[in-house]
């Protein structure tokens, strides 16, 4: 991390607004998630996105150092829905990472980028995570929007930000489901018990998940989920919050029967949106995995 000091000169602004103003050369989006990482001090304090500013502030970033050309492209096949010169989404298979990460230097969603994309990759997001917008656990499967213009990264950005983009998900849960649908609004924070997993905390950033049960058996429910928000293991914690976790999730499921699954069975079916150029409603849909759908009909 480098630390970028700035004196504020504006009053009465949105902390992250007034620093997507003075650093170009990161998005709104990624400088309000370096505040919620509490990579940013005010006066040498924690803040939050929404603070309004005041002139003589002292504002310190610390801005991720940019990756070199360690980030090598690999020539990994990738499953393309959609593409187009501005866009492209990609359905992301069960146990590739997104971007690179400690452990994880290579065999990304990003290394395969790199090389089927030439570099026409939005970098907003920094060299780790060129054309990112939003992302999925490695653990789950399905559609990531990815985006090759910095002008339409912003817009989708900001389209995520007001909900304005509809990601759909289909999960198969422990336990059978009471009500048909549902929506669950409860907070999501570090959990205070472990850094390395998230919780429904009374402090945590608003989450917003709305369910319906698409079919019940005996001991598990199989779920659509469309998120209002996106928070960081959103639906697996919610899932886990209201004493259904999902299948298979080995951070949130406990000692639970995982029917023979590494991971959590958890898949990004649809994604919806109005395409930022061309004004086009844009419906891309990725069926079930075949080892999801061999795992409901164990459950039937």
């Amino acid at each position: 991390m480098k630390p970028l000091l700035l004196t504020c000169d504006q009053p009465d602004v949105r902390l992250d607004a007034y620093l997507a103003s003075q650093i170009a050369s990161h998005s709104r989006a990624f400088l309000r998630q370096l505040i919620d990482d509490q990579q940013v001090h005010v006066d040498g304090k924690v803040v939050k996105a929404s603070q309004k500013t005041k002139v003589g502030q002292m504002i310190e970033v610390l801005l991720p150092d940019p990756v070199d050309s360690s980030i090598e492209p690999e020539a990994i096949p990738l499953v393309i829905r959609y593409e187009d010169d501005w866009l492209l989404v990609i359905d992301k298979p069960q146990g590739m990472v997104v971007h690179p990460a400690p452990g994880h230097s290579g065999g990304t969603l990003v290394n395969a980028l790199l090389d089927y994309c030439r570099g026409s990759l939005s970098d907003l997001n920094g060299v780790r995570r060129p054309g990112i917008v939003h992302r999925i656990d490695k653990d789950t499967s399905g559609l990531l929007l990815v985006v090759k213009d910095n002008t339409v990264h912003r817009e989708i950005a900001e389209r995520i930000r007001h909900h304005e983009v509809r990601r759909t998900y289909q999960a198969l849960v422990h336990g059978r489901v009471a009500t048909d649908q549902g929506t669950i609004d409860a907070p999501i924070g570090r959990d205070p018990k472990n850094r390395q997993r998230m919780a429904v905390v009374a402090d945590g950033k608003p989450a917003i998940s709305h369910f319906r049960v698409l079919d019940r058996f005996e001991k598990t429910s199989y779920l659509e989920i469309d998120l209002e928000t996106g928070r960081t293991h959103q639906i697996r914690v919610h899932c886990q919050y209201i004493g259904h976790p999902i299948v298979g999730d080995p951070v949130y499921a406990g000692n639970r029967p995982d029917f023979g699954q590494s991971g959590q069975l958890l898949h990004a079916s649809r994604l919806a949106f109005v395409h930022p150029v061309t004004g086009q409603q844009m419906v891309v849909e990725s069926p079930l995995p075949d080892y999801f759908k061999k795992v409901l009909e164990q459950c039937k």
